[in-house]
């Protein structure tokens, strides 16, 4: 399998690489609170990008990427102290010779810290990469990679810049030694670590780092980030609503015509009849199968959910804003009319999710797990 064919661990399926993706829309702030330190001349050497998945957090740190290794080293202050130019944008011109090596990865400039093939022995990894296999976290012999590069001589004396995607996925002995790093960082040297979930790294990495808050994006946001990755945007608002303005998870559900499953999901609870189990059969058995999998997982997400969006409409006594899909206000609140609803499907949610990771943990079937699912949120509905 050639580099070109190899699949990568940071990339949303179908969707461009975020060091190709050169526009990062809905996150001025982030942006511009990165550009007054530089214009400061108060560059840190260690930045916390954080945020949910998928809302630009790795097209911010190759944006910064290519913006300091295009940045001239007069900009630090001339030689008689005289203040250097302000800048007020990130962008580099595509055609930027940096830009060409960082699509291309083959910028000495730049360590882009990531899960390795899965296996502990040259042979298990050299099968693991033919396989496109994964491991599951990023282990203390990739971080020390890291060391020979942020210690070796730049011949011009210019400045690197490390990637941890994501900071999330280190293991103890990975992130006790990027914490050794960290502490003492060569001149020049920048690193942004991207966290979904910054609470959970160590206090310590997270103390030695400034951080960069990046945010949902709004629809209008969403369709901007959408159309510049090739896809099209026409249920925007929709989407930006189900994906929680999260560009990475709008993509999932582009591509598992998630917006359809959820209005199959949503169904099965909105005939006056009462519950449809042949449409929930019907829909548990398009979850066993070749190819199934990414289906299932998304419907999983999705159960998920629309059991949060029934808490939400419980407690606060009426339906989200915007609709997800047609008729989804009028099901919501017939199914969570009341703050005592809300409690009842708050905790079925937990409930589930219990019984989800569990049955995922056996390989329990998963038509079987999914009626399971549905057939406990009937139990609640009419409860």
């Amino acid at each position: 399998m050639s580099d070109e064919q190899a699949p990568e661990p940071d990339r949303v399926e179908g969707a461009p690489h975020p060091r190709e993706t050169l526009a990062l829309f809905g996150q001025e702030s982030a942006e511009t609170d990165f550009l007054t330190a530089v214009n400061s001349q108060r560059l840190h050497h260690g930045w916390l990008i954080s945020g949910p998945k998928g809302v630009g957090k790795a097209t911010l740190a190759w944006r910064i990427a290519r913006f300091l290794l295009t940045l001239p080293l007069e900009a630090e202050g001339g030689l008689f102290g005289d203040a250097p130019p302000e800048h007020t944008s990130l962008n580099v011109d595509p055609e930027h010779p940096v830009s060409h090596r960082i699509r291309a990865l083959s910028e000495p400039g730049v360590f882009l810290l990531r899960r390795g093939w899965a296996g502990s022995t040259d042979s298990a990894r050299d099968k693991s990469r033919q396989e496109g296999k994964f491991a599951s976290e990023i282990r203390v012999n990739e971080v020390r990679e890291l060391t020979g590069f942020l210690h070796m001589s730049m011949a011009d004396g210019g400045r690197r810049v490390v990637i941890v995607d994501s900071a999330d996925e280190l293991n103890v002995n990975a992130a006790n030694a990027l914490l050794k790093m960290l502490e003492e960082p060569p001149a020049r040297a920048v690193m942004l670590l991207i966290s979904h979930q910054p609470s959970r790294l160590l206090p310590t990495i997270r103390s030695r780092c400034r951080e960069l808050r990046l945010n949902p994006l709004t629809p209008e946001d969403m369709h901007s980030a959408l159309t510049q990755a090739g896809f099209e945007a026409a249920e925007s608002p929709a989407l930006s609503e189900l994906a929680g303005g999260s560009v990475g998870e709008a993509l999932r559900l582009l591509q598992q015509d998630g917006l359809t499953l959820y209005s199959e999901l949503l169904a099965l609870f909105s005939a006056r009849q009462g519950f449809d189990r042949p449409r929930a059969l019907n829909l548990a058995n398009t979850m066993v199968g070749r190819g199934a999998e990414a289906r299932f997982e998304m419907l999983l997400t999705l159960l998920d959910l629309f059991l949060l969006r029934l808490a939400r409409t419980g407690a606060l006594g009426q339906p989200p804003m915007v609709e997800a899909v047609p008729n989804e206000a009028q099901i919501l609140s017939q199914l969570a009319h009341s703050p005592y609803k809300a409690r009842q499907w708050a905790q079925v949610a937990q409930e589930i999710s219990d019984r989800t990771q569990h049955g995922k943990s056996v390989n329990l079937d998963p038509a079987s797990l999914v009626l399971d699912t549905v057939f406990k949120i009937h139990e609640t509905a009419v409860a």
